[in-house]
């Protein structure tokens, strides 16, 4: 059930995950690297997600093409 903070609305780790289709770890990874943000929700260790900004990774993934792939021989140097 999202959470409403200041007119804001935030989505727990399983609830973003399940949005975003992933698992809570590639979640955490996402925050870790800075392609989303987590807040503390109260004094312990969990986090709340925005649900906007979890709607606006739906969406960048939504507007790749389902074979979006990109050949590995056009950022490999050719040495390997």
């Amino acid at each position: 059930m999202p959470v409403t903070v200041e007119g804001v609305e935030y989505l727990s780790a399983d609830e973003a995950a399940e949005a975003l289709g992933v698992k809570r770890e590639t979640l955490y990874a996402y925050a870790s690297r800075g392609r989303l943000r987590s807040y503390r929700r109260g004094t312990g260790r969990a986090r709340l997600y925005r649900a906007d900004e979890i709607r606006a990774l739906t969406q960048i993934r939504a507007d790749r093409p389902p074979d979006y792939l990109v050949d590995a021989s056009t950022w490999m140097d050719g040495n390997a």
